[in-house]
């Protein structure tokens, strides 16, 4: 079959005019970012081998590749890795809500039917997240690594395409690697637009845009060579056109571009009405719009470390195998098997003719590697997660004193990913719900309540995570330094009166729930008020116990003192005889 392969698809002027403005910005984005990809680059050499060489356009990797030959300590590579580990346990645990609901307003709150319908949202946010087909885990850990490598991560958060899983319906999330993606930021220094590029077969091409797919990538589809791949750009912008009365793509915010480069064609025009993007930085240096990350931090050290341990091998491989240094006239071809016996290595008075070559103190090198670790572990925040573990004889008021410790230190730096990374993608994910059906057609959420629909639906994210718990620390450690000075006192003075002032009836639920104890683990009020009752009657009994020593003895008292007297005169007056007094 024969194919014009000078065939392009025919397009509008519009069109054309929208490809090329788009090519245009694609390469001016390019040469901004050439300097950032660079460091990148430099970084993933030494921490993160897999993303080599995918930092610039038309880069290419063999599949299979080999990229850890430039790296020889994996110290920095391992820190990382427990980096992501750490953001993941802090802001996302998958063993916990670690977020709520709740309406802007708090007289809305007040409605239970509000209160129920938030938490159903929230449990069902939570279902289609750690669903299998949408893989958030996987590509959440990825993105925490890119956080703390490039200090740019960067969630691409989409309706799941259900074309080939019976119409199964859902959300699909996609890590996008920073080689990928193109940021744009708007006059407030928030993310709203960006330029991806991707790198799809011509049967992926096909898969997604089958009304569209340019005729100069057919032979590639039909042929053997299907792995041959082509290029595609996504670009999306907030629209200049938007239109909220409109039903089509200009009635929604953000407008969405798909090009093929080869095709030089038009794939697909639309919307969002949300940034299906939600990007994240760990630090920022003015005027930039990418992050800055622990590894640009402590690039040094990892630069050192990597230098450090080239010499150390050779001195540990000297050491083990050492040089020999021998006269001109001296022993040659020695063997250096075990069991070996060489002639002629000492003279017959026992002095050495054979010597081995220095090498160096190895101690001094190791102590030196450790330095440079230890400065490493402290960026990627694992020093702070060993405190813990290192000193485990630590008393429940240091444990809390410890937490709060690490709530200060990590909330300026870990903590920003709540408001950039979580929020967008929590916001984003509501809206997929809200207009997403199921396989019956049913709307996925519920319908909402009166009192939550006439304000608007409103809603505030609220972060249940281990960080939000570490922030609320401070107050537990307060309550407690203050319980223990205030205690002193008592046993000084001996007045129980000087801890009227705590409520610890509303101090230890608090406390409670900051420790992120499960609330079916802690009494209800009414379970209390029992506790409280039965503990009063016990002491009742108890103390009617201790008493019946003193009242038998008073009842013994009595029968002696009513036998004595039996008729009950009053002692001390003598007892009259015969009759009444005579008058």
């Amino acid at each position: 079959m024969a194919y014009d392969l000078g065939k392009q698809q025919v397009m509008t002027p519009h069109e054309e005019d929208v490809y090329t403005d788009i090519m245009r910005e694609f390469s001016a984005m390019q040469l901004a970012r050439s300097t950032t990809a660079t460091h990148w680059e430099e970084i993933a050499e030494l921490i993160l081998p897999t993303s080599r060489n995918t930092f610039f356009y038309q880069n290419f990797n063999w599949p299979g590749i080999k990229k850890t030959d430039r790296q020889v300590d994996a110290s920095g590579m391992m820190a990382l890795h427990r980096f992501a580990a750490i953001c993941d346990s802090l802001l996302t645990p998958r063993n916990m809500f670690w977020h709520g609901l709740e309406a802007s307003d708090p007289y809305v709150m007040k409605d239970r039917a509000t209160r129920l319908w938030f938490e159903q949202v929230t449990k069902l946010l939570f279902k289609y997240r750690y669903k299998p087909i949408a893989n958030f885990s996987a590509q959440n850990q990825n993105n925490y690594q890119s956080l703390g490598a490039f200090g740019t991560g960067a969630m691409f958060i989409d309706e799941f395409d259900g074309t080939d899983y019976q119409g199964t319906t859902g959300i699909r999330y996609k890590a996008v690697p920073m080689g990928e993606l193109f940021l744009k930021e708007n006059h407030q220094g928030m993310i709203d637009g960006f330029i991806r590029w991707m790198r799809m077969t011509a049967r992926q091409i096909q898969q997604k845009f089958p009304d569209t797919f340019p005729e100069t990538l057919r032979p590639a589809l039909e042929s053997q060579n299907q792995l041959q791949i082509f290029n595609v750009l996504h670009h999306v912008c907030p629209r200049t056109d938007y239109d909220p009365d409109r039903l089509d793509a200009r009635g929604k915010p953000f407008s969405s571009t798909y090009l093929s480069i080869e095709g030089h064609c038009i794939l697909r025009e639309g919307g969002y009405r949300m940034l299906p993007i939600a990007a994240s930085r760990y630090d920022q240096t003015p005027g930039e719009v990418y992050g800055r990350s622990p590894a640009m931090m402590v690039l040094p050290a990892l630069k050192t470390l990597n230098a450090q341990k080239t010499t150390f091998l050779k001195q540990a491989h000297r050491a083990a195998d050492p040089v020999l240094l021998t006269a001109d006239d001296g022993l040659i071809d020695m063997s250096l098997r075990p069991g070996a016996m060489n002639k002629g290595g000492v003279t017959p008075d026992g002095k050495l003719l054979v010597h081995a070559l220095e090498t160096g103190n190895i101690q001094i090198t190791k102590e030196a590697m450790q330095e440079e670790k230890s400065l490493i572990n402290d960026a990627f925040l694992v020093t702070l997660f060993q405190i813990l573990t290192e000193t485990p004889q630590m008393t429940a008021t240091e444990v809390i004193e410890r937490t709060n410790e690490k709530g200060i230190l990590l909330a300026p730096t870990v903590g920003r990913q709540s408001s950039e990374y979580l929020g967008p993608t929590i916001v984003r994910e509501i809206d997929i719900l809200a207009h997403l059906r199921d396989n019956r057609g049913r709307p996925i959420l519920p319908p909402m309540p009166p009192r939550l629909k006439e304000a608007k639906g409103e809603y505030d994210v609220i972060y249940t995570n281990p960080l939000s718990r570490a922030a609320k620390a401070q107050e537990t450690a307060g309550f407690l330094r203050t319980v223990e000075s205030v205690k002193e006192l008592v046993n000084i003075t001996g007045d129980p009166s000087l801890l009227d002032p705590f409520e610890f009836d509303v101090a230890v639920p608090a406390m409670a729930d900051a420790q992120a104890v499960p609330e079916s683990w802690m009494s209800s009020k009414m379970q209390i008020g029992k506790k409280r009752q039965n503990r009063a009657q016990s002491q009742a009994e108890q103390q009617k116990i201790q008493a019946l020593p003193a009242q038998a003895a008073m009842v013994k008292a009595q029968a002696v003192a009513q036998k004595a007297n039996p008729q009950g005169q009053p002692q001390g007056q003598p007892q009259q005889a015969g009759g009444p007094l005579q008058q």
